[in-house]
């Protein structure tokens, strides 16, 4: 199974300022690359802790007795770090979005180059996929999807179309799929505006932007003082509220003042926005919208 080189390898697990004893946790194992760079870097003591909800990725755990792969969604983090024992760690590493691997293998319907089944289920286990989504869906809601997480000026008429499309006859695959909106994919601009239609249908599927909020809000209880959280992120829905959080600790309105006038926010930035090289993105394509965040526990 092939995992291509992880993105931001290097500065992702710097961020992280490893101690040799520390306990960390990567919540996006995918191929390992992440991982096994952070075991590299911890001593005999040092545990880490993965979390990857896709089956395919389970074949690359590593052996290792300081290593325990999670096979659970990262949403669940704290619970299922309490039930190994884990109340506080030292650092997590999240990296966002769809693997290379799920883009990669076509039935699992993540990919517009391939014809597939509906499906872009990140986990085999979820009930929710792709066809349901786009054959379920009334119009109202088929709407909102593709204008909060493809931030697509046409949505509209996008859930009018497949509305009608789907009243004649079930919308099965991809292919099927980009035929129903054909004409609102003109030839210069037919990638991007499917990657936005197929991102948002993504998102909606895999519910990542809730598991995202609820991630980071329990990243801020188990942390310990001085612990790092470094996370890449794809797209600027996922970025602005990694953004937001280490921000404020928070995703809408402002963080409450202290005695002094002063805000009291859980997180401090530890440097800039990191985006990688001309000479990553030229090896690993992927890499090319990735922006990586590293925050510090006040």
């Amino acid at each position: 199974m092939e995992y291509h080189n992880p993105v931001l390898l290097k500065e992702t697990v710097d961020g992280l300022n490893i101690k040799s004893d520390g306990i960390y946790v990567d919540v996006t194992f995918g191929g390992g690359g992440h991982s096994k760079e952070i075991l590299r870097r911890l001593g005999p003591n040092g545990k880490l802790f993965a979390f990857d909800q896709d089956e395919d990725a389970w074949a690359n755990a590593i052996d290792d007795d300081r290593f325990t792969l999670i096979q659970e969604n990262f949403r669940y983090i704290k619970r299922f770090l309490r039930f190994h024992g884990v109340r506080k760690v030292d650092g997590i590493l999240a990296d966002l979005g769809v693997s290379s691997h799920q883009f990669d293998v076509p039935e699992r319907g993540f990919s517009t180059r391939f014809e597939a089944k509906l499906d872009m289920r990140m986990s085999q286990q979820n009930e929710l996929d792709a066809y349901r989504v786009i054959n379920e869906y009334d119009d109202v809601a088929l709407k909102q999807m593709f204008l909060d997480y493809g931030e697509l000026k046409q949505a509209p008429a996008l859930a009018r179309t497949i509305v009608e499309a789907r009243s004649k006859k079930p919308i099965q695959t991809t292919e099927e799929l980009k035929v129903v909106l054909a004409k609102y994919l003109p030839g210069h601009l037919s990638n991007k505006i499917l990657a936005q239609i197929y991102q948002a249908i993504r998102i909606e599927v895999n519910q990542e932007m809730e598991v995202l909020k609820e991630f980071l809000e329990q990243t801020n209880e188990l942390l310990n003082p001085g612990g790092r959280l470094s996370v890449i992120s794809y797209h600027s829905l996922e970025d602005r509220l990694v953004k937001r959080f280490v921000k404020n600790g928070m995703f809408e309105g402002e963080p409450e003042r202290d005695f002094f006038g002063n805000f009291s926010v859980p997180f401090k930035n530890i440097g800039k926005l990191i985006v990688p090289s001309e000479e990553e993105i030229k090896i690993n394509n992927r890499a090319r919208s990735a922006k990586l965040r590293i925050a510090e526990k006040n």
